[in-house]
Order: structure tokens, then C-alpha cells, then sequence
């Protein structure tokens, strides 16, 4: 990987990125809109601790939840607007190399994503209140891992798409699986033996796992580790798969 390449590339996405208000509005504003509706909705009703409401939970998991899908939608669409808009191909006959290009995605759609993380996790904890045994700080590191991820099966499955409505058609197939069985809505141990199987293989079931983890536990566990560990692992998997994607259509 060239160093000067990588750079050049990481500040045109970010430019681009910045230019796109929209695209701004929906990384950095409506996570924390929706964190304030769901305050609203369940902060009224008791959680699973004494002196804890459902917030508390539904909030924390949300808190990984939606830097994943914010950023798979987002990075998937840029994608295919550069395949599109022929700047992919006009990139490969330069000198960047595909590690350069998809390093700079990475890397600009995670400063993006800690951003993001740090705004919503300092509206949710100092503002709304959420209370949980762990550190906030360690909520922000799973909230990154969490989006990177989101990057990393955006920019693999955008390969498969010739448009950006075909883009978004893949979140019910990538996405509401894995919100489904990542344990938010029932725990992983009630279901039945071939759904957790399913969850088992899935990484977002990691992400919230690890955020389970710093909710009960005031220190970093082995097992929030471990978590972070498989959720760093299918991302470089997916970035692996992403570059043998990127491929000229004229010679």
C-alpha cells in the first residue's frame, strides 16, 4: 500500500462525504434523533435490573445497531456511484493499487463512523441518561467496530449491484437477518437450536454480545474481547472479498 495514495484517497471520500449533506445529515444527525424517540418510548417502563428501564437496554444495543446499518447503506450507495459514474474504472488504470482504495473507504467512512459513535454515545449517556455498569468509552469502541463492519459488507456487496436501488435492496437480505437474530428483540438462548446456529455465524450477534458484556461488567471482559476479535476478523474477511471485487470492465 502506498502511503501518499492512501491519504489522497481518504481525503476525496471525506470531501466528497462533506459536500453530500444529506449523506452528513444522515450520519451524524439521525442517530441521535432516533435515540432521543427511543428514549421516549421506553424509559417509562422497567428494565431487566432494579432501578434500570428498557432504555437502558434497547438504547445501549441501538448504540452498535445503527452505525452498522447507517454506514452499510452509505457505503454500499458510494460505492456503486463510483462504478457507475466510471470514477472506479478511470481510478484503476492509475496507480492505485485496490488495498489504496478500499484503505481510504475504510479509513474515511470510519472517522466518519467515530464521530458519529462519540455524538451519539455523549448525547445518550450525559444527556439521556443511560445507565450501564461499564464504560462509555468502551460503547464508542464497539460503535466504531460496529460501523467499519458495516463499511466492510458494503463495499462486498455493492459489488453485486448495477444501481443504488439495488444497492438498498440488499438490507433486507445483509441486514434485517442479523437484527433479527443478534438477540435485540429475543434472547439468543430462547431460540430455537438451528437459529442460533444461524445467529452463531453472523457477526453483528458479536457486536451486541460485547455490548451486553460492558453493560454488565464494569471491566473489560474476555469475552467482550473475544467479540471484538470476530467482529475485526469478518471485517477483513469482507475487505478481503470487497478487493477481489474491484475489477476494470475494459482491458
Amino acid at each position: 500500500m502506498h502511503p501518499a495514495l492512501f491519504r489522497s484517497t481518504t481525503i476525496r471520500i471525506l470531501r466528497q462525504l462533506l459536500d453530500d449533506r444529506r449523506t452528513v445529515a444522515m450520519i451524524l444527525v439521525v442517530p441521535c434523533v432516533l435515540m432521543v424517540l427511543l428514549y421516549f418510548m421506553f424509559d417509562s417502563q422497567p428494565g431487566p435490573r432494579p432501578g434500570t428501564t428498557m432504555f437502558d437496554k434497547v438504547g445501549l444495543i441501538m448504540l452498535g445497531l445503527l452505525p452498522f446499518v447507517l454506514m452499510f447503506i452509505t457505503t454500499s450507495i458510494a460505492m456503486v456511484r463510483e462504478r457507475t459514474s466510471g470514477t472506479l474504472e478511470r481510478l484503476l488504470t492509475t496507480p492505485l493499487g485496490k488495498l489504496d482504495l478500499l484503505a481510504g473507504y475504510g479509513a474515511a467512512f470510519s472517522l466518519a463512523a467515530a464521530v458519529q459513535a462519540a455524538l451519539a454515545s455523549a448525547l445518550t449517556f450525559w444527556v439521556l441518561d443511560l445507565d450501564i455498569a461499564g464504560s462509555p468509552l468502551w460503547v464508542v469502541l464497539i460503535a466504531v467496530l460496529a460501523a467499519v463492519l458495516g463499511v466492510a459488507l458494503g463495499l462486498f456487496f455493492s459489488a453485486f449491484a448495477r444501481t443504488e436501488f439495488q444497492a438498498v435492496q440488499f438490507i433486507p437480505v445483509v441486514v434485517i437477518p442479523q437484527l433479527l437474530l443478534c438477540g435485540l428483540f429475543v434472547a439468543r438462548d430462547q431460540m430455537t437450536n438451528w437459529l442460533q446456529w444461524i445467529s452463531d455465524v453472523l457477526p453483528l450477534t458479536y457486536v451486541v454480545d460485547a455490548l451486553q458484556q460492558v453493560a454488565e461488567h464494569s471491566n473489560a471482559t474476555g469475552t467482550m474481547w473475544r467479540d471484538l476479535v470476530v467482529v475485526a476478523a469478518f471485517s477483513m474477511v469482507a475487505l478481503g472479498l470487497g478487493a477481489a471485487t474491484l475489477r476494470r470492465v475494459t482491458p
